[in-house]
């Protein structure tokens, strides 16, 4: 994972990096495995509380590598069979999602918030990655596109799960249909960027460390309510919200952020 993506955790704040910058964080097979494992890392850690995701170098990520598509040209190659010798998409190896999936849809899983910086390019499954994020910080200038199109493809990096919650649906279907590059000023007016900056990845930062100072209980129970409520009727949303309250009302850390709060202090809070 080392050459791929690295992480460091500091304060709560697990800061994760795409490291691949000769090819601007392009997605190879190790990149995918890379992404997978890192999310899965900071899930599991009870010390991390936000989650920062960017790219070194010039961009957060290129989309899929080159090398894949000229594999893709030669799939003519059948071997005797009616159609190209391929792994297929459809089995389910990472709970609802496949592999590929899994590299965008792991920070969506992530039980704390994971905050996006992104800059240079965002293409394709580089797109769809960044989506995965609760919050997205970009520069305006970034390039971003759904470009599956460009290959004959459809988005099969769960774009269509999360665009849906972002954007309108023409949008959507406008920017899937063509493939068409877009700035990051535009994807905030579309719903892709939270907000926009001209440092995103400091600014990225700065509210991870202002988020990881809340209740950490609070936090990750806030989004369990907001990666849920979507499939939920009302009456199970309002149960939901109930529910979550009764677990961290009164219990160590919820009074320590009282205590802090009447006090004029830090809050010092036990990991989750």
């Amino acid at each position: 994972m080392a050459d791929r993506v690295k992480i460091s955790i500091e304060n709560g704040v697990a800061d994760v990096r795409l490291t691949r910058v000769d090819k601007m964080n392009a997605l190879d097979d190790a990149m995918f495995e890379a992404l997978i494992e890192a999310g899965e890392r900071v899930s599991n850690d009870p010390s991390v509380r936000c989650v920062v995701l960017s790219g070194e170098g010039r961009a957060f990520c290129a989309g899929l590598d080159m090398g894949n598509f000229g594999r893709m040209s030669k799939a003519g190659q059948t071997n005797g069979s009616a159609e190209p010798q391929r792994n297929r998409l459809a089995p389910r190896t990472h709970g609802l999602a496949n592999r590929a999936q899994q590299a965008a849809w792991v920070w969506r899983e992530c039980p704390v918030p994971v905050i996006a910086a992104v800059h240079g390019v965002a293409l394709g499954g580089g797109f769809q990655v960044q989506l995965g994020a609760d919050i997205r910080i970009t520069h305006p200038e970034t390039k971003l596109a759904v470009l599956e199109i460009k290959w004959g493809l459809v988005p099969d990096m769960a774009g269509t799960a999360l665009m849906r919650t972002l954007a309108r649906d023409d949008i959507i279907r406008e920017l899937t249909y063509t493939g068409r590059i877009f700035s990051g000023a535009e994807a905030q007016e579309y719903g892709f960027a939270t907000k926009l900056s001209e440092t995103p990845y400091e600014d990225a930062l700065a509210l991870a460390h202002e988020i990881a100072s809340k209740n950490p209980d609070a936090i990750r129970g806030n989004k369990q309510m907001f990666n849920s409520v979507s499939q939920m009727s009302d009456a199970e949303a309002l149960l939901q919200e109930s529910e979550l309250q009764d677990s961290i009302i009164g219990a160590p850390n919820q009074v320590e952020a009282v205590k802090a709060a009447l006090e004029k202090r830090a809050a010092v809070f036990t990991d989750a």
